[in-house]
């Protein structure tokens, strides 16, 4: 199995679908606005970002907050059916409305506004419509602890039948993110159990009636890394597709944790690719089917584009609700956020970190932060405030100036992801964060932080690390924002 994600960062809880030659994937999102990216491959292995599909307030709630953390948006699933793209999910933050369900002609948007299927408690919704043209949504159901199914009125939400238990998994905690796929005359049902952690694993039952009875595969689990040394971990949450010559792939996440015993992951949960192979009418995973490269995952922002790229996120709120393109095109005008005292982001400007080891700078006019972070109590801060930069320091109930110092207004906000430099068999982290700025092309270095401090281990939770900008006073104008990838093969 190649160790390179297809989507690397946190992009979990991968569903994908195909239209003719062009392969659609989305992803969970949690407490981040806008929700569900949808990204586009025509060879499933180079992605591009076309949009997210729930990107207005009507669509999408979400909270801010270490109350708002990994709530939000779970596990979607993406299918096309009869001309429409439709993405059913869960939304924690409402949970008691219902699934939410939206469709759309275009994958790139807009999509609709959502309806929502009421009391079917539970998470990870899946889509599937029989010959006759019948639309089952079957769920992880958080009070049965099993996998169940209803037939639904897609357009409208109403459930048509009654709720039935399918299948229980084969005895793994947590049976969820199901995906009911048909092919000739089999439906599969495909299964996360174990967790999404060290135990995670990919189970199928087959059956030729999408309401069962399932037969579970007799190789089971068909795919998971547990109790292995591979350099990825946590695989499963899967989903397949038939490619366009007829051949199958899955699409399923991982994690690629790093550092010295108990090793430790930063960019959360991550999307990886493999080939299916079928005997006997089940699927067996090739690990090895497809190649996949690292690619620099290095970016420029000046924000003179007429467009916001759909990268741009924020916890807890809708990034156009404090940012607006500066008329002159020089750059991105951010509103007040937090208070300089506040650990707590109101107003951050994010993007998921995709690198391994990376840089980050913020080219601002005005009192301004650059951080990254995986919630508002695990974070590394530089911020310029008053003549004065500080590198800071978020851990739990811990929060301090690491060091500061005096500067001019035009420098540049660093933060910097390197291999940490240790005696061989020293215990290290995943990584070690510099933060600093940059003057006259100069990297001036305040403070180093070990990364594992900011990993899912010790923050907890379902997310990974973003890096992003806040404004700590009026009228802050970004100029620019980068991230270099310092571990890309081809980086002079």
């Amino acid at each position: 199995m190649s160790t390179s994600p297809v989507l690397p960062g946190f992009h979990p809880d991968p569903s994908i679908c195909r239209v003719g030659e062009d392969y659609f994937l989305v992803n969970s999102t949690f407490e981040y606005f806008p929700g569900v990216p949808v990204h586009r491959s025509r060879d499933l292995v180079e992605w591009e970002q076309i949009g997210n599909v729930l990107d207005r307030p009507e669509q999408l709630v979400t909270r801010a907050g270490i109350g708002g953390a990994s709530g939000g948006i779970y596990a979607p699933t993406l299918r096309h059916h009869d001309g429409l793209f439709w993405m059913v999910t869960t939304n924690l933050h409402e949970i008691t409305r219902g699934h939410l369900l939206v469709h759309a002609a275009d994958p790139a948007g807009p999509w609709s506004d959502p309806v929502y299927v009421p009391g079917l408690v539970g998470i990870d919704p899946d889509l599937a419509w029989d010959e006759a043209g019948l639309c089952r949504l079957t769920w992880s159901d958080v009070v049965r602890g099993g996998i169940s199914q209803a037939v639904i009125d897609p357009h409208t939400g109403a459930v048509l039948s009654e709720v039935r238990e399918i299948w229980r998994g084969t005895g793994g905690a947590h049976a969820e993110g199901p995906h009911l796929i048909r092919r000739g005359c089999w439906w599969y049902l495909v299964v996360a159990e174990g967790g999404t952690g060290p135990g995670h694993m990919v189970t199928v039952a087959r059956s030729q009636s999408p309401d069962g009875p399932f037969e579970p595969h007799p190789d089971n689990p068909i795919l998971t890394h547990r109790s292995t040394g591979a350099a990825v971990q946590s695989t499963g949450h899967a989903d397949l597709v038939e490619r366009a010559d007829g051949t199958w792939a899955i699409v399923f996440l991982g994690t690629r944790p790093r550092g010295s015993f108990p090793r430790w992951h930063t960019n959360g949960r991550e999307t990886f690719l493999a080939g299916v192979e079928w005997r006997d009418d089940w699927p067996f995973v090739d690990e090895a089917a497809f190649d996949v490269h690292d690619t620099s995952r290095s970016f420029v922002d000046d924000f003179s584009g007429t467009t916001f790229h759909p990268r741009w996120i924020a916890p807890g709120v809708d990034p156009g609700s404090f940012t607006e393109t500066a008329p002159d095109g020089a750059g991105l005008r951010l509103r007040r956020g937090r208070a300089v005292a506040s650990r707590a982001a109101e107003n951050l400007l994010a993007v998921r970190v995709e690198c391994q080891t990376w840089a980050a700078r913020v080219d601002a006019v005005g009192d301004v932060a650059l951080s990254v972070r995986m919630d508002d109590s695990h974070q590394a801060i530089v911020e310029r405030e008053s003549g004065v930069v500080r590198a800071r320091a978020v851990i739990g109930p811990v929060d301090q100036v690491l060091a500061s110092a005096e500067i001019a207004d035009d420098v540049t906000l660093e933060i910097q992801s390197v291999q940490p430099d240790v005696e061989r068999g020293a215990p290290r982290g995943p990584d070690l964060l510099r933060l600093g700025y940059r003057a006259h092309g100069e990297l001036h270095v305040l403070a180093e932080f070990d990364g594992r401090y900011l990993s899912t281990e010790v923050a907890g939770g379902f997310t990974g690390r973003v890096v992003g900008v806040e404004a700590l006073a009026d009228d802050v104008l970004v100029r620019r924002i980068e991230v270099e990838d310092l571990g890309w093969a081809g980086h002079a």
